[in-house]
């Protein structure tokens, strides 16, 4: 699993947060290393030097293997909180896209006993 963190020119990419962008991403998503080849998280502070309510931005692309990339933005008032709340986003948009991979469309439904004396056709 390849991961790319870039920031704006105002927000330091440090080492440090790098690292701590790369720890979130392993931890988040170690379920899915298999299935995802790539990540790209970029950083930024929409208003510069100036303050104001979720100015700081999170965005993350995730490569899955085989499928159309997946992205997500979140913006909060501090770096952590816009990372974590992409983070959340992401997890719960492939886990959506897994799961409609995963269970296609076509069989039986779950509710469906076939024990029961029903006259199920087949497509």
């Amino acid at each position: 699993m390849n991961i790319e963190i870039r920031t704006d020119k105002n927000i330091q990419g440090s080492e440090r947060l790098i690292g701590y962008v790369r720890a979130e991403l392993m931890q988040e998503f170690q379920r899915y290393s298999e299935r995802i080849t790539h990540f790209s998280v970029h950083l930024s502070d929409e208003n510069g030097e100036k303050t104001g309510d979720h100015d700081k931005r999170c965005m993350i692309e995730a490569r899955p293997a085989g499928l159309k990339p997946v992205a997500v933005t979140h913006k909060a008032a501090n770096i952590d909180f816009s990372i974590h709340g992409a983070i959340d986003k992401l997890k719960r948009s492939l886990e959506h896209l897994y799961e409609k991979k995963d269970h296609h469309r076509g069989g039986l439904p779950e509710y469906i006993d076939v024990d029961d004396d029903l006259d199920v056709k087949e497509a």
